[in-house]
């Protein structure tokens, strides 16, 4: 089975074709991501949506999620 990941905008929170949807969340060492993961079937692949500003557009795109991680 392929595996697509999808890093999006608005517009893709619909995305037609996809089913078996279920949202995951989860933390990472560098802090949560933008929000849940939506994760599904499109056609014989699983994808994975994340949306980059969250849902509703919460996170200005200027706005770091996470603290730097270099001081360099």
């Amino acid at each position: 089975m392929r595996n697509i990941g999808v890093i999006g905008g608005s517009g893709l929170y619909e995305i037609e074709g996809l089913t078996g949807i279920d949202e995951v969340t989860l933390d990472t060492p560098f802090g949560a991501p933008s929000d849940s993961y939506v994760v599904g079937r499109l056609g014989d692949a699983r994808m994975v949506f994340l949306p980059r500003h969250g849902r509703g557009h919460r996170i200005a795109p200027t706005r770091s999620t996470t603290a730097p991680t270099s001081t360099a």
